[in-house]
């Protein structure tokens, strides 16, 4: 496999763990004996809950960010965000200086809209039943001359995200320990296309996989088909940072070569996922988070001596859902 022909390679990995090395958490890489005892194989997790704004997010969005050149600055980002890149891009506007406007769903979670006020961005709200925030966004950016930081069809967002899949070939190879399964939640396939490119540069042979609602399936139904096509779902689900509805141009050129499969967990699954790292873990997981540990527990995949990865994506939830699925 000639990685130099896909759209983010381990050397623009390398290039963003580099300037991220000043600001970014470097998330431990876990393995918690009831968890690898409960599977009945040895189980790792990336917590990226305990990241800067709570989730993966600020990897990409600072690592974009950065590269806009300073005469650029003076008009903002604008990005478009049900929460957790909301947070990110805001959170970078803030350490590099700049004003962050974020467009984003009336129906996000009150503690993702509030945490990103908080970071100083401007809080746009859309209706996502009836409006498209792709277009509001890049009238925003347009009338301020503003840079739009997409949310993951960007090869420096998806370079940023990357840095997961690096960090945890780093601390498995210190382990002495191979990876041969590894999970990342996916909504518009940013992250996992990113880890997917770090660990099959190293681990050509681990068997990288998106996790997602089980009706929020548009990453396994593309692979399947070897081509992007949209889940069929026209509802809600808890996993609230997972509801894109088709993968991304970039991300599935990288996704539809380096992925194995895709697989899912239902919102009852999920939410048994979120309350056994709570409980056993004291892990605050959020749902859209905890997506791959819930297929984990719940059998959709041959783990049999085998080294399993999951990636926790973050921990941005409401408390009143969080004591739900926790009671």
């Amino acid at each position: 496999m000639n990685a130099q022909i896909l759209p983010v390679t381990p050397a623009d990995i390398d290039a963003a763990a580099r300037v991220l090395a000043p600001f970014a958490v470097r998330t431990p890489l876990l393995s918690p004996p009831v968890l690898s005892e409960r599977m009945g194989t040895r189980v790792f997790l990336k917590p990226e809950m305990l990241q800067r704004t709570g989730s993966f997010k600020f990897r990409g969005a600072f690592n974009k960010m950065s590269s806009i050149p300073p005469d650029k600055r003076s008009g903002g980002v604008v990005a478009f965000s049900s929460g957790n890149h909301a947070q990110g891009v805001a959170h970078a506007a803030q350490i590099l200086g700049m004003q962050a406007t974020i467009v984003m769903p009336s129906d996000a979670p009150l503690s993702k809209r509030e945490r990103t006020r908080a970071f100083g961005a401007e809080v746009v709200l859309y209706d996502r039943d009836r409006e498209d925030r792709e277009a509001i966004a890049n009238g925003i950016a347009e009338k301020r001359g503003a840079t739009l930081v997409r949310p993951y069809d960007d090869p420096l967002v998806i370079a940023g995200q990357g840095t997961v899949g690096r960090e945890i070939c780093e601390d498995m190879a210190a382990l002495g320990v191979a990876p041969d399964i590894v999970i990342a939640p996916a909504s518009g396939g940013g992250l996992v296309a990113g880890v997917a490119t770090a660990i099959k540069a190293r681990y050509p042979q681990a068997m990288v996989m998106s996790g997602e609602p089980e009706a929020f399936d548009d990453h396994a139904r593309s692979l399947r088909a070897g081509r992007r096509e949209p889940h069929a779902s026209k509802g809600r689900t808890i996993c609230d940072a997972l509801m894109a509805s088709i993968p991304g141009e970039i991300t599935f050129a990288i996704n539809s070569r380096l992925l194995s499969q895709g697989v899912t967990a239902s919102d009852a699954e999920v939410g048994t996922a979120v309350g056994f790292a709570f409980r056993e873990l004291k892990l605050v997981v959020e749902p859209g988070g905890a997506v791959g540990l819930a297929a984990l527990m719940a059998g959709r995949i041959d783990i049999s001596g085998r080294n399993v990865v999951i990636v926790l994506s973050g921990g941005n939830v409401d408390a009143d859902m969080f004591s739900r699925l926790i009671s």
